[in-house]
């Protein structure tokens, strides 16, 4: 399947900003089940400083916004060559070893919760991994209803299976997080989904991926409850949202940010 991606990140300010560094994570990179076929980023109020590849492999570049400016736009379009392998994306890969996978992290410490729904996968005694997995995925997806609106971008794993409500990044923690206490290496993935019902979205996706020993990396869309497939592009991984999120950065002075996303995936 080919898809076609355009994405736009606005950054507006009531006020000049005298300096403003962004990092992008937003450009995906060949890997199984995905060839790129063009893609193009390009920013307005802002300058290319470096392009790089972070600890993880992702393609990472920093921005600097103009200085006073009051808004600065990030543009990515692009073609991808998609094709399904049921989530198996296969063999590790660079700088971070596997073990770094199984650290938790902020985002996602487990707690009690999280270590009672572990209990229970247990206690169900599967007889291969990736059925426990398959079966904490739906068990996350039962107990955590998708909402947005109700959780943040600093909601860690534990308060958003507490509260019964999230969306992908939450329902990825808690993922991770519980996987992890099985044993498994786990990360997190962000990048794009073509939707069945809809080209225009607000926002990014996300899901991860855990390290089953006989098929390597293979990844779980609890908020859709499936594999990724052909509609999927991944573009960013890392041990939570914050090693992957598209877009972090820091700035000076005062000024109230206003964001506006605009993303279309269709075939």
């Amino acid at each position: 399947m080919r898809l076609k991606i355009n994405y736009t990140t606005t950054y507006t300010y009531d006020a000049p900003v005298p300096y403003a560094l962004q990092q992008l994570r937003m450009t995906p990179r060949n890997a199984r089940g995905q060839e790129i076929i063009r893609w193009d980023l390009s920013v307005i109020g802002g300058t290319k400083q470096v392009t790089f590849e972070d600890q993880f492999r992702n393609i990472t570049e920093l921005i600097s916004m103009n200085t006073d400016a009051t808004s600065i736009e990030i543009r990515c379009e692009g073609e991808v060559d998609t094709s399904n392998h049921n989530g198996v994306v296969g063999k590790h890969k660079g700088f971070a070893p596997l073990w770094l996978f199984q650290s938790p992290t902020d985002f996602t410490h487990p707690g009690p919760q999280i270590r009672k729904l572990v209990t229970k996968v247990r206690h169900e005694g599967l007889d291969n991994d990736l059925k426990s997995l398959h079966f904490l995925s739906s068990a996350i997806g039962a107990a955590v209803k998708y909402e947005s609106g109700k959780t943040d971008s600093t909601t860690d794993a534990e308060e958003a299976f507490v509260a019964g409500h999230g969306v992908c990044q939450d329902h990825s923690h808690i993922m991770i997080a519980a996987a992890r206490l099985l044993g498994f290496p786990a990360r997190y993935v962000s990048g794009y989904l073509m939707m069945n019902d809809r080209i225009d979205q607000d926002a990014s996706h996300a899901w991860c991926e855990i390290w089953v020993d006989e098929l390597g990396w293979v990844g779980f869309d609890v908020s859709n409850g499936i594999s990724p497939d052909e509609r999927y592009v991944r573009v960013a991984i890392g041990r939570d949202y914050k090693d992957a999120s598209p877009v972090r950065g820091i700035r000076m002075g005062h000024s109230k940010e206003e964001l506006c996303v605009s993303l279309q995936v269709q075939q």
